[in-house]
């Protein structure tokens, strides 16, 4: 089609029809299976791509025996429409949400054994939400850190709790406490009968259990020496490992204190080997309005507020 001195002018809402018609015919690969999804028939579903292309003054497909392909400008024209329709979305959510009363949802993401420690208050947390927000829908799961962060920034969850490990760029960190981490060995393990200047001396040359994660500063200086020959992820499993007596590893001192006072595990060279892990509350910066995430973030100010006690170590 000629493009001298044509210029498209205002976009409305028939072009938009049109721009998603489009889109749906190149999603499904042609025009024969659009007419289910679209629940128009092929002619008109014909009628509204020929319209839109004489709209724009391009060719954007070529339809006929050879099959259903997109011409460089229709890949374009794509692109360029699967942005505005998430525009129109986004636009539309935002204004929905500003509007909008206390219902829909509020999707949290929780790294392992947070839920239930005290520290992390979050029995109360969801009391004092529920009873301000009791039509908000409610979703938790159990997620390692790194697909937290990705949830988050994916806008498939609202608030991440997580060990601090690393700060991105997208998101906002909100300090609760913090936990000593130690290394631990079984009862039954060589270390277990040492005296504390021994283990010193020989304690990376045990077998040892990881997160497998890259670990921030004060983590790597702990485990760079140490003999690294398993990976688990999640307390419990790793746990598992320490108590085979086969495996030494780092927990948090909270998580492990009855264990502990049971003597099913007992610390490892205390005074050498530990660091401090925080634990956040994460969300994303620029994330749309959410008026359940904000009354959640509210809550959770109100119950942590910050002093000279509660500094994050990060």
């Amino acid at each position: 089609m000629s493009t001298k001195n044509y210029s498209l002018g205002q976009v409305g809402d028939y072009e938009i029809k049109q721009l998603k018609v489009f889109k749906t015919v190149v999603d499904c690969g042609g025009f024969s299976a659009a007419e289910t999804v679209l629940n128009i028939g092929r002619s008109t579903i014909s009628l509204h791509i020929s319209n839109l292309e004489s709209r724009l003054n391009l060719t954007l497909c070529k339809r006929g025996r050879g099959g259903f392909s997109l011409t460089q400008e229709g890949e374009i024209i794509y692109r360029m429409t699967e942005s505005l329709i998430e525009s129109l979305d986004a636009f539309r959510t935002t204004v929905n949400n500003l509007n909008a009363s206390l219902t829909g949802r509020l999707r949290i993401a929780m790294s392992d054994k947070v839920s239930l420690d005290p520290r992390s208050r979050f029995p109360a947390l969801i009391h004092d939400f529920t009873g301000t927000a009791p039509e908000v829908s409610i979703t938790t799961q159990v997620a390692p850190m790194a697909n937290i962060e990705r949830m988050i920034l994916n806008d498939e969850a609202d608030i991440g709790f997580i060990p601090y490990h690393r700060k991105l760029d997208g998101l906002e960190y909100f300090h609760l406490y913090s936990d000593r981490c130690f290394v631990y060995a079984s009862k039954d393990h060589p270390l277990a009968s040492m005296d504390e200047e021994e283990q010193i001396r020989t304690v990376d040359t045990f077998p040892a259990s990881h997160a497998g994660l890259k670990p921030h500063e004060g983590v790597s200086e702990q485990i760079s020496n140490m003999n690294l020959s398993a990976i688990s992820y999640f307390y419990d499993s790793r746990l598992s490992l320490i108590l085979s007596g086969r495996f030494i590893g780092f927990l948090p001192e909270e998580y492990a204190r009855d264990y502990v006072t049971r003597g099913d595990i007992v610390p490892i060279a205390v005074n050498h080997r530990s660091y401090t892990l925080g634990m956040a509350v994460t969300f994303k910066k620029t994330a749309q309005p959410n008026k359940p995430r904000e009354l959640f973030l509210q809550v959770i100010r109100e119950h942590f507020v910050m002093d000279d006690s509660s500094v994050a170590p990060y």
